[in-house]
């Protein structure tokens, strides 16, 4: 175990990079615990607390915990005591939790103060009216956390994780809890609660849109300063009206391209636009401040490209689960995302799918300013249910709605592999419900290409999104080289034994097209039971098939990128770059050209 990948819990950076204020405290560290096997307990005074605990954020289920569950528990609890901070008349506190698996239900002193459902995204509560003593700083507060969380319910956005006792195949042990940073955070009356950045590289601009919270006050005002590379761009003021800000900033254009190279953000050239925001009153009373960054960059489609600023950029990506072997789907410390984003680039891609979990803010907040691209993905169910629907449709717009404003994200992927519609060319609801969720996706957020359906069988999409896992380089390229049209083609293959467009939806037959995942090959370990698409011998034989594979893919011409699975060995699935540790399994430097093809 590296040890020394696991820091301090406080030594992480602020949980919410894109909207940071100064008065906040992380509540990680140790919790009491308990497991309530079959969910017998109603609230804190029947659960048996007998000394136990967990560390906070890692989930029950890993060694990092000091926990390490096996088996199925339907749910657990926790409970811990903080000193509540020093608060100004008319300020509130709020209990921030970065992600809890899968409905948690939260209490202070005793007083219940919400429930939440969803295992991969954040919520929060104004907790100021449960606090105790005259001086809620000078007194102890106890927060109880009850997290249920069914392990054999597979109508649930999961994603990877097992639903049976032991991982099997491609599916990893279960997260079960809190598994994200908790925090708390003092806000004013009058606050700035919801902040979103668009750009538009038509009109030269960024868009700022937000909402003020708490107290309604005439005559607020708000301020935006804009910075990039120490030059002032906007220093601009507002007026809030019926709480809101909904304001172009118009940036100066030069018109010359080695100065627009400088401001737009790119995986070569990450420019980050840093942000400070004032809330002002009419008096001149500085109300709420805050920090935080946006970047002047476009995606989208053209033809059959991907294009980035307006220009047509090849994606080289690679498959990316998000796992760690003693620390499950939490990062071991903010400097492991950082690292992780570092091994991607260093090994030649410019972009990563994040597979089955919506990841942590942090990692979104080191793709943002070292340059990588992220495609967003939504955690599966595996049943297509009225329940299975009811959650994707609720979980999935918050998840959008979090990450809009991450400069890194440029894509969304609502379903894979027709998991959670596994009968999607013969039932209309289940094509229907792909079609609903593309369509939502693309209401929430026009200004970046959708997938409705990664992998095959799409109905709605702005990419054709293939995935191919036959080990053969020269079958690849006589399936994918052809001198037909692309409608001649999406027809006659079926990867996966699936048709790549269900029939009748076959419309766009000018949309990008790319191989989102293919390889998969595994090193072979002598003894172990390790999984994998294909396998090699030796190092150098998977370095050989790897460069082999890359050449093959890059020189289809039809492909306007590609996805290589995957990132990191996760588990018994061991077809990764590197090892579950993030050891290279061959020199980096070697791995890098075969991506890209340079020497």
């Amino acid at each position: 175990m590296h040890e020394s990948l696991i820091a301090d819990p406080d030594a992480h950076e602020y949980p919410r990079p894109l909207l940071q204020r100064s008065e906040w405290t992380r509540l990680n560290g140790r919790w009491e615990f308990a497991v309530d096997a079959d969910a017998r307990y109603r609230r804190s005074a029947d659960v048996p607390w007998n000394g136990t605990d967990i560390t906070v954020p890692f989930a029950p289920e890993t060694s990092a915990s000091g926990r390490n569950e096996a088996g199925f528990f339907d749910a657990v609890w926790y409970r811990r005591s903080f000193p509540a901070p020093t608060m100004q008349s008319g300020e509130r506190l709020f209990l921030h939790f970065g992600a809890v698996d899968y409905h948690a239900t939260v209490w202070v002193n005793g007083a219940q103060i919400g429930c939440h459902e969803g295992g991969y995204l954040p919520f929060s509560f104004d907790v100021t009216d449960a606090l105790v003593g005259a001086e809620a700083g000078a007194v102890m507060q106890e927060v109880v956390v009850c997290a249920h969380d069914d392990p054999h319910d597979v109508a649930k956005p999961r994603g990877k994780q097992d639903w049976q006792k032991d991982p099997h195949s491609i599916w990893y042990p279960r997260t079960t809890g809190i598994w994200q940073t908790v925090w708390l955070e003092v806000v004013p009356a009058s606050y700035i609660g919801t902040l979103k950045w668009t750009s538009s590289l038509e009109r030269w601009e960024i868009g700022v849109h937000m909402h003020i919270h708490g107290v309604r006050r005439d005559h607020l005002r708000v301020r935006v300063k804009l910075t990039a590379n120490g030059t002032l761009l906007a220093d601009d003021t507002y007026a809030v009206v019926s709480g809101e800000v909904n304001r172009r900033i118009a940036l100066s254009d030069p018109g010359v391209d080695d100065y627009r190279n400088e401001l737009l953000w790119s995986p070569a050239r990450p420019t980050i636009i840093n942000a400070e925001i004032e809330l002002w009153a009419g008096r001149g009373e500085l109300v709420d401040a805050a920090r935080s960054y946006t970047a002047l960059r476009q995606v989208g489609t053209q033809g059959d490209q991907f294009i980035l600023n307006g220009r047509p950029f090849p994606l080289r990506m690679v498959l990316d689960q998000g796992y760690w072997e003693h620390t499950g789907l939490t990062a071991p410390s903010d400097a492991a995302l950082r690292r992780d984003v570092e091994l991607a680039k260093a090994m030649g891609f410019n972009g990563v799918r994040k597979h089955q979990k919506i990841e942590d803010p942090r990692y979104l907040y080191w793709a943002d300013h070292l340059g990588l691209l992220v495609w967003s993905e939504m955690p599966s169910a595996y049943r297509f249910t009225a329940e299975s629907v009811r959650r994707l449709t609720r979980q999935w717009p918050d998840a959008v709605m979090r990450d809009i404003s991450h400069p890194c994200v440029v894509a969304w992927v609502p379903f894979n592999e027709s998991w959670g519609v596994p009968d999607l060319p013969t039932m209309p609801e289940q094509r229907h419900c792909v079609q609903a969720l593309y369509h939502l996706t693309r209401t929430l957020d026009p200004s970046r290409p959708v997938i409705g359906n990664d992998g095959w069988e799409s109905v709605a999409t702005d990419i054709i999104a293939i995935h191919d896992y036959d080990e053969d380089p020269a079958r690849i390229a006589r399936r994918y080289h052809s001198d037909s049209e692309l409608p001649s083609i999406l027809e006659k293959e079926r990867p996966g034994g699936r048709r790549l467009v269900i029939a009748g939806h076959a419309e766009k037959t000018t949309v990008p097209v790319m191989l989102t995942e293919f390889g998969g090959i595994a090193l072979h370990i002598e003894g172990s039971s390790t999984w994998g698409y294909s396998r090699s011998a030796t190092a150098d034989e998977l370095l050989v098939r790897y460069a082999a594979l890359l050449e093959s893919v890059r020189s289809i011409s039809l492909f306007a990128g590609f996805c290589y699975t995957q990132f990191t060995d996760t588990y018994q699935e061991a077809n990764g770059l590197l090892t579950m540790a993030r050891e290279p399994k061959m020199p980096l430097a070697a791995v890098r050209a075969a991506t890209s093809g340079s020497r």
